[in-house]
């Protein structure tokens, strides 16, 4: 007769403790993007849009400070005070923006982290003795026994953080230093002081987004809101903003001023930090609602000419080192039906998505769940990173997708060129715009070929919400 042997104990203890390790591991949500803003807030309006538009989505953020900065339009002045007006207008929304999303972060503890830089411009901020609360928050911030990145959207001048690496490079060993740089994270809205370049030139392995220089007619941000050929005008007029943010909307929309020079301006630098599926912040050249950048060397040009000339501005001085900039979509207007090409359109092509999803979390801060629309969310039948030859027939495969709201839902399935290595275009027919499931031919190719294709699922709620999954393709000969 043959008996079982029991199970040896400490083995058994040992097979508990891994299983439970394996469950709590996947049980683990996706960990938050560390977040820290400098904004020249008062030097024009559009600073308090964007801070109205950046607290709505900060449950998807680990905020670590909100610094206020000077700027080439505000060199004597920062202003502190402005930011705790509008987390006071968030205090009231908090406990209504809960009941749509967990981890809106306490209007408290971000006063606690409200921080303000010298009143002084650019480089003379920056050296023995200019330290601040401001620069002194950075570096503690940096000092933190967290290894995850910390992303720092400057919509003003970066002087404040220049500051803090001056004293990181003066008090650090190298390698302790060097530590704390490949933290950093960095997107400035154009160059609005002349210590964004020192802190290229200077430190010269920062991640570092920018359209260098000061006239930012070259800049890729200005997709945000401009009425550029082929853009939606009409989801960025001041109509629009009156009735989906401003009027109704609670104290947080009533601290959204009105536009003076163009709106939220600043906001691209943070909105490829939003969870929305497309965006991948470590992959600027992914492309998302932020645009899409790409490493090299930009060649060099005076910015200070033609409509942007000003008296005393800085110099622009030639780049010393690849930054992550400028790159150009390819893309036809669903309004004119034209194609167009450039790197504003890499901002524009979302316009209707990320004003319609603001406009729903604003609806959020004074309505409950029940009276409001919420995100579809976008499921894979399959890997989000397929490997197939030359030719073979594959699918792409949306089943599983749902929404919170029971809402019906639209697919559209679509190749992203100008991000993948293949640059041709797939061909997908027979195709139809509404294919959940959709059969793809590879392409033939003699080397091996990556190809971005984007699920964008919309709802039928009203704003109608999308959201999105990126699947990689890879291809053999």
């Amino acid at each position: 007769m043959c008996t079982r042997r029991p199970l040896a104990k400490p083995f058994y203890a040992c097979l508990l403790f891994l299983l439970s390790i394996s469950v709590f591991s996947q049980a683990q949500p996706e960990q938050k993007l560390r977040v820290l803003v400098l904004t020249d807030i008062e030097a024009d309006p559009d600073d308090a849009q964007s801070m109205v538009r950046f607290l709505t989505y900060s449950n998807q953020w680990e905020v670590e400070g909100l610094i206020a900065t000077t700027s080439i339009h505000q060199k004597t002045r920062v202003a502190p005070e402005s930011i705790v007006k509008i987390l006071d207008a968030y205090k009231v929304a908090h406990p209504r923006l809960l009941q749509h999303e967990k981890g809106y972060p306490d209007p408290e503890e971000l006063k606690g982290k409200v921080k303000k830089g010298l009143a002084v411009y650019g480089m003379e901020g920056v050296g023995e003795g200019k330290d601040s609360e401001g620069s002194d928050w950075i570096v503690k911030v940096l000092e933190k026994k967290d290894d995850r990145p910390l992303w720092v959207p400057v919509w003003g001048g970066p002087n404040t953080l220049a500051q803090a690496l001056w004293k990181i490079k003066k008090t650090k060993t190298p390698a302790e230093a060097s530590k704390l740089y490949q933290k950093l994270r960095v997107y400035t809205i154009s160059d609005q002081d002349d210590s964004g370049p020192w802190i290229r030139k200077n430190f010269p392995g920062i991640f570092f987004v920018v359209t260098p220089g000061y006239n930012y007619g070259n800049a890729t941000w200005l997709g945000i809101a401009f009425g550029l050929p082929g853009s939606n005008k009409e989801v960025v007029s001041a109509d629009w903003l009156a009735t989906n943010i401003q009027q109704g909307h609670g104290p947080l929309g009533a601290a959204y001023p009105d536009v003076a020079y163009g709106m939220e301006g600043d906001s691209p630098a943070f909105m490829n930090l939003i969870n929305n599926g497309l965006n991948d912040p470590e992959h600027p050249n992914y492309g998302g609602w932020g645009g899409r950048y790409e490493l090299y060397l930009p060649e060099f040009q005076d910015s200070n000419t033609g409509p942007f000339k000003r008296e005393n501005w800085p110099k622009d001085e030639p780049e010393t080192r690849p930054i992550w900039t400028n790159a150009a979509d390819s893309i036809v207007s669903p309004l004119d039906k034209k194609s167009y090409v450039g790197n504003k359109e890499t901002i524009w092509r979302w316009r209707v998505e990320f004003q319609n999803d603001f406009a729903a979390r604003m609806q959020w801060a004074t309505k409950p769940f029940s009276e409001c629309n919420h995100p579809p969310v976008p499921k894979l039948a399959h890997d989000d990173r397929l490997t197939v030859k030359s030719g073979e027939l594959f699918y792409l495969d949306a089943d599983g997708t749902t929404d919170p709201d029971g809402d019906s839902m639209s697919y559209l399935w679509f190749q992203y060129p100008e991000a993948g290595t293949y640059k041709g275009l797939v061909n997908l027919r027979p195709y139809s715009p509404n294919l959940y499931r959709l059969p793809v031919t590879a392409p033939m190719v003699d080397r091996e070929q990556t190809i971005h294709f984007i699920l964008k699922v919309t709802d039928k709620g009203s704003p109608a919400l999308t959201r999105y999954k990126r699947v990689f393709v890879t291809v053999r000969p």
